[in-house]
């Protein structure tokens, strides 16, 4: 016998949202694959709102932020970032969630989840163009940067647990990595 998996296309998502098929479900969809995402612990949920609050402080109405939102990539994917830092755009996110173009770069705090945002979920993001992406691992008190795209590849990777970062976005902006990753200790959730 020879499994087939069932392949998912953003509109086939979509529609099987609107049907109310994943109500009772926390997923996105990867490379038109559906992945449940585990339930939030209250270190990821703090810091994963820390991040969101501090950046919309120095960023100010340059930017949106959206925490725990959808995105819409052209790889038949819909991740669901912890932190998006998107084009203001208004009403335009009423008609479909941020594209590639419209964002400046994407955060995901991460504990449970580690390997799967350092592998699959950073392919999937450069694949589709996102110039920066900052994982925030609370599991040692790391900010992982990856930044310069090329052949849809991050071919820089920083590992940062103290000092400042520029965003690519905003080179007159400071952004103080302790207040990404949180303070340093051993997170157990």
């Amino acid at each position: 016998m020879t499994v087939i998996n069932y392949r998912w296309t953003v509109e086939r998502y979509h529609r099987a949202i609107e049907a109310g098929i994943f109500d009772d479900q926390s997923i996105e969809l990867l490379r038109g694959e559906l992945i449940v995402m585990p339930p939030e612990r209250e270190p990821h949920a703090y810091y994963n709102t820390e991040a969101a609050d501090y950046l919309r402080s120095l960023l100010g109405e340059r930017v949106k932020i959206r925490d725990a939102k959808p995105i819409t990539l052209p790889n038949d994917s819909e991740p669901v970032p912890d932190v998006a830092i998107v084009k203001p755009l208004g009403e335009i996110y009423l008609e479909h969630h941020p594209y590639p173009e419209d964002i400046f770069w994407i955060i995901e705090v991460s504990n449970a989840t580690l390997n799967k945002d350092l592998g699959d979920k950073r392919d999937v993001y450069a694949e589709a163009g996102i110039s920066e992406y900052w994982v925030a691992n609370l599991k040692n008190s790391q900010l992982k940067v990856f930044r310069d795209l090329k052949n849809k590849r991050y071919t820089t990777e920083l590992t940062l647990t103290t000092g400042v970062i520029f965003p690519l976005a905003f080179p007159d902006v400071s952004v103080e990595v302790k207040r990404i990753i949180g303070l340093p200790k051993k997170i157990n959730s």
